[in-house]
């Protein structure tokens, strides 16, 4: 029987909004419960219709159970980019920890869990072995489990592509960090339907997949392309490892979110790319977009919701 009162975690971000755009045309009758820290938050979901928006700390136990009382699956797409060690266990480690003993509490076995390509034993940055702590966690509980594992994902609303193009167009060249570090960019809207995908497919039950796109890039030719498509094209001056490490800590001790951290570049250390043996997007019947069919158009206007549907309906995914 497949789902029809699904908890999305992390429902109100940029994948999220996408698996709840798609989860409403999926099952128009279906109920999303949304959890959010702040309402505001939820504004882009809110008004879609079956979406129920619940002010509530996923981190903490009895919020947790609260939101989950009544699912009967969960999708946990909670993630952060940038952060402390501490952070980063709370947020992918301990979350997924709490998340597999409130479901057995629930008796909810059907979860997916969106982790990250890099992860493993021997990842090398924080953010990676967090990854693979909250992928272990899920297995060892008794949960009908599915791990996707996309790289680096693009789409309208990104910080990915948009972030280099913006930066693009404040400076004569660009001093780059990891310029060649390996990546397989994977649309946003792939990822959403591979997500839905796999919850309807109960073979995808017990699988890792692999959301990758169908090109490999360095770093530094997708930043020169994000300049390119949005008429901002700059130089770029490869940076060594050394410099790049300086860079990094500069920025971390600026104000807000930092645009590159030393655990990004240690994260770069693995390359971002699919490994070709485990099940990928094409296993879920899906042909995955390439950048060139869909950042040119939001890359070289402004108004990102209308550019989003646009090209939804330009790759034929209305």
């Amino acid at each position: 029987m497949n789902p029809t009162r699904i908890a999305v975690l992390g429902g109100t971000g940029f994948v999220g909004r996408a698996v709840c755009e798609r989860l409403v045309r999926r099952s128009p009758a279906g109920a999303i419960v949304v959890p959010t820290r702040r309402a505001m938050h939820a504004n882009a979901v809110r008004a879609l219709p079956t979406v129920d928006v619940r002010v509530a700390d996923v981190h903490d136990d009895a919020a947790l159970r609260s939101v989950l009382a009544g699912c009967d699956a969960v999708i946990n797409l909670v993630a952060i980019l940038h952060g402390s060690a501490a952070a980063f266990e709370q947020v992918h480690a301990a979350l997924p920890r709490r998340l597999a003993a409130a479901c057995v509490g629930a008796g909810i076995r059907r979860v997916l869990h969106v982790s990250a390509l890099g992860v493993g034993g021997q990842a090398p940055s924080n953010y990676l072995r967090s990854k693979t702590a909250g992928e272990a966690a899920l297995r060892a509980a008794p949960l009908d489990l599915t791990v996707l594992r996309p790289s680096v994902i693009f789409g309208a609303q990104d910080r990915f592509l948009n972030l280099f193009a913006r930066i693009q167009a404040l400076v004569p060249l660009l001093p780059l960090a990891g310029a060649d570090t390996r990546l397989q960019p994977v649309w946003v809207e792939d990822v959403a339907e591979a997500i839905v995908a796999c919850l309807d497919t109960p073979a995808t039950i017990g699988q890792t997949i692999e959301c990758a796109g169908p090109e490999v890039f360095t770093l530094a030719e997708l930043v020169r392309l994000a300049g390119r498509w949005s008429g901002h094209e700059r130089p770029i001056v490869p940076l060594p490892m050394a410099l790049s490490r300086m860079q990094a800590l500069l920025m971390e001790c600026l104000p807000g979110a930092p645009l590159m951290s030393r655990d990004n570049l240690d994260s770069m250390r693995a390359p971002n790319i699919a490994s070709g043996g485990l099940p990928g997007l094409a296993w879920l019947g899906i042909v995955p977009a390439a950048p060139a069919q869909i950042a040119p158009g939001y890359l070289s206007r402004r108004d990102g919701r209308a550019r989003l549907e646009a090209l939804r309906a330009t790759a034929g995914r209305g």
